[in-house]
């Protein structure tokens, strides 16, 4: 409880540090994520809404959510949340509705405890929903695959983020991979339920808005959105980043040592200014992902030389129908959505 308190007001203290970051932009979004902040109790929840209002313009019909696991979303910790904070969205790391999924993924909760979170929500009014699923696991036949989509659907959930697991190396699961204790992520099952995840979508009215994000015409995340195409934004607390269109800063990432600081009135923070090349790398990654593609005059804005590159160099993935045109606008194809990550770092610089 002790730290919980002094990590709350080390958030209220760098929001009060960093106030001027986004100058007087009024905020369309906030997002409380990493580090499961369902855990917070209500009044911490106010005391941080309070300050940010103190602070900032907020806009009245600002997207609020709150990331959260399931086995955290009690029917009582539902209706704290409607009926004290402004908390209007929720974000649910559901991943599987699958025990044998979750029990290979080694999360704390079970699937009983997925459905029973979701409906917990609906009967407190939260609509505004969003949750995780993860496809291409082991233990994740098609058969399942299927039937995690088909729950989403009938709960009627109008946001679906969706991820392929992946192995990374320094990890637990990397290790046991290349020790032959637990088998490969077979890319081309991956693959096959990515293509069913797109048609079962596409089949019940959602857009698929970016690589990985299925949304109801409308409740496209507001916040995510605004990452991917570029826009401003301030992140508080551990290991939180920052970005304001020039410079890229990321928060100490220890708890104690970034309550340390904040209690001596101080940030302590990295900070990497992004060259021209840089700036064109992470536009093409993030908005080649998206509905709303490559704008040819974005691009300009970085330099002509940019835009010479660029369309040399996308030129091939025309010819193979992964990318296709749309006046100054390049998207990738349904076949090019499969090949996403590789396109992008081909048009590197």
């Amino acid at each position: 409880m002790k730290q919980k308190d002094a990590m709350v007001n080390a958030l209220l203290a760098e929001l009060e540090l960093r106030r001027d970051y986004l100058a007087d932009t009024r905020l369309g979004s906030v997002y409380f994520g990493g580090g499961t902040p369902s855990l917070l109790e209500t009044r911490d929840l106010e005391r941080i809404f309070e300050k940010i209002h103190q602070l900032f313009q907020v806009e009245k019909d600002a997207e609020i959510t709150l990331e959260a696991n399931p086995d955290d979303l009690s029917a009582e910790k539902l209706r704290d949340l409607r009926n004290y904070t402004p908390v209007n969205r929720l974000s649910i790391g559901i991943q599987s509705f699958s025990d044998a999924d979750l029990k290979w993924m080694n999360r704390a909760h079970q699937a009983s405890e997925a459905r029973q979170s979701l409906e917990n929500a609906l009967s407190a009014g939260f609509h505004d929903l969003t949750i995780d699923l993860i496809y291409g696991a082991p233990t994740t036949s098609d058969a399942q695959w299927h039937e995690n989509l088909a729950l989403a659907f009938e709960y009627g959930i109008p946001h679906l983020s969706c991820y392929c697991l992946t192995v990374e190396e320094g990890t637990a699961l990397g290790t046991f991979v290349r020790r032959g204790q637990q088998p490969p992520v077979e890319e081309e099952k991956s693959a096959r339920q990515f293509e069913y995840l797109m048609q079962a979508t596409a089949a019940k009215g959602y857009d698929h808005y970016e690589i990985s994000n299925f949304a109801l015409p409308g409740r496209y995340a507001r916040h995510n959105g605004n990452y991917w195409r570029g826009e401003h934004y301030l992140g508080i607390g551990p290991s939180a980043h920052s970005f304001d269109g020039v410079s890229r800063q990321w928060n100490i990432a220890n708890n104690a040592l970034y309550i340390k600081a904040l209690d001596a009135q101080e940030l302590s923070f990295e900070r990497e200014v992004l060259t021209p090349e840089q700036r064109f790398n992470e536009y093409i990654m993030t908005a080649l992902r998206t509905i709303w593609g490559v704008e040819m005059p974005k691009l300009a804005s970085l330099g002509n030389a940019f835009s010479v590159h660029f369309e040399k160099a996308i030129q091939p993935y025309l010819a193979a129908g992964t990318v296709e045109r749309h006046g100054e606008i390049y998207r990738l194809t349904r076949a090019g959505k499969l090949l996403a990550d590789r396109i992008a770092m081909e048009l590197f610089l």
